[in-house]
């Protein structure tokens, strides 16, 4: 049976080329926290190939469609994996398609200029 929804575009989505991270003496910073679980590395990992829905992650990454989503959560939250396209499964539901945000992140602790090392 066909469905009136098409199942995948083709995903166009070119992410920045490097995002700066200044962590401030003594402060936390969402990004380090966003990141800090393997599971998160691996959804960072997974992504950097191509952009996917939760569903796709989850099963890439071998871990539960729940777990996915809050991970994605707090990527998205803090900057780094964004909601590119929607794409339709078979029964017509709408897939949000995540892709990172940045291809190269610098994190840098203290106020020194990234830059100028």
């Amino acid at each position: 049976m066909s469905s009136a929804f098409p199942r995948q575009s083709s995903v166009e989505h070119v992410p920045d080329k490097r995002t700066d991270v200044v962590v401030p003496d003594g402060e936390s910073v969402e990004i380090l926290q966003a990141i800090s679980s393997e599971t998160a590395q691996a959804i960072i990992c997974r992504l950097e190939t191509e952009p996917l829905t939760a569903s796709d992650v989850a099963e890439a990454v071998d871990t539960s469609i729940q777990n996915v989503r809050y991970h994605l959560s707090r990527l998205s939250e803090a900057g780094l994996v964004e909601g590119v396209d929607t794409w339709y499964s078979e029964k017509g539901r709408e897939m949000t398609v995540y892709a990172l945000t940045t291809e190269e992140l610098v994190v840098q602790f203290g106020s020194r200029d990234v830059r100028s090392r």
